[in-house]
């Protein structure tokens, strides 16, 4: 059986070094199952380790987060205008995102006929396209501190190329102090202001506000062109269940696109598409550069390996959705042992079993 295994202290270090680094509290992003790292088990490290804030993007993740968070604030970061996901917000008593003046009168409507008072986040949109006032929409966001059933404390923005771009980064930082300069000129209590998220933190200086929103960090899979302290954790799991030998000129998996050359051992590994090996998140931009990339691991025919007692071996024929086929000649490797693959936790199969050591 496959399982994502996750080192338990090196993810502490981890904490530890993002808060050190950001200096203000942080906001713990905890949406796609917990980075790929399980939603319930990820929360409650990092609740134990002094998170108080926490953050998701789906309504259907609240009920998992509340079993585990009791006092801890949860911020909704979807700006809605579908009454039954705002009330589950209200119920829940969570923070929820206001990007809109259609999402701030459905939150107060459905807060009014709860009885309740729900706090929010006034949403910016300063680049990404996604949720938010445009900063032309002031005297909008500024009619959303009227309402009678929303509490704001703060507001917020999202970086769109945080990876790579210090110029665009810091003019969107731009842009939302002075859209919030505004709101607060026009004497509204602007609260709590967060814009850096995880890249931001670590690849650009004098980013943070009063707080940051960190995921990636975590697991330190970060894209950034500095040198951290992160430890790169997760590792896909399981152990060898067959071993079997086939002469030369043997086809192997679906299609028979590979063929032996010798006589060649091979270890079976239970681990296929439906775990995530073998998947790739495709690039967002078309461009030159990541056109005669792929050309290049095409034309190089770059293999992908299997760790198996410590050494890499190469995987032969086409992935399955469940089996791989692992060219092990002339070593020892047989049924029992270890192996195991580096894969992002985002493209490993939510049903598969998370296990911290």
């Amino acid at each position: 059986m496959s399982r994502y295994v996750i080192d338990k202290k090196l993810l502490e270090e981890n904490i530890n070094i993002v808060k050190e680094k950001a200096g203000v509290p942080v906001i713990a992003v905890v949406k796609g199952n917990g980075y790929g790292f399980g939603i319930k088990e990820f929360t409650e490290i990092l609740k134990n380790n002094g998170i108080k804030t926490f953050a998701v993007t789906e309504v259907d993740d609240i009920s998992q987060l509340r079993e585990i968070l009791m006092d801890e604030d949860i911020l909704v970061m979807r700006s809605t205008g579908i009454e039954a996901e705002a009330e589950i917000i209200a119920k829940n008593n969570c923070i929820a995102t206001i990007g809109s003046l259609n999402s701030a009168k459905v939150m107060d409507e459905v807060s009014r006929s709860l009885g309740v008072k729900t706090k929010c986040y006034l949403k910016i949109d300063t680049g990404m396209g996604r949720y938010g006032f445009m900063p032309n929409e002031v005297e909008d966001a500024v009619k959303c501190y009227d309402f009678e059933n929303l509490e704001f404390i703060g507001a917020y923005t999202h970086f769109s190329s945080a990876f790579t771009d210090e110029k665009l980064t810091k003019a969107q930082l731009t842009v939302f102090k002075d859209t919030m300069a505004q709101i607060e000129k026009a004497g509204k209590n602007i609260g709590i202001l967060h814009a850096s998220n995880s890249p931001a933190l670590f690849n650009f200086d004098k980013v943070c506000l009063d707080s940051v929103r960190i995921g990636s960090a975590f697991t330190g899979r970060l894209i950034t062109n500095r040198k951290t302290k992160l430890n790169r954790l997760g590792s896909l799991e399981a152990d060898v269940i067959e071993i079997k030998t086939v002469p030369a000129g043997y086809s192997i998996g679906y299609n028979g696109l590979y063929t032996t050359k010798r006589k060649t051992k091979i270890a079976i590994v239970p681990i296929g598409h439906y775990d995530g090996f073998g998947l790739t998140k495709e690039k967002e931009n078309a461009d030159l550069h990541s056109v005669l990339s792929q050309l290049k691991k095409y034309l190089k025919k770059e293999r992908i390996y299997v760790k198996i007692n410590g050494r890499m071996y190469g995987v032969i024929g086409e992935i399955g959705l469940s089996h791989t086929a692992v060219d092990v000649t002339g070593s020892d490797v047989k049924v029992g042992d270890l192996a195991s693959v580096d894969i992002s936790p985002l493209m490993v199969n939510p049903r598969i079993p998370r296990v911290y050591k």
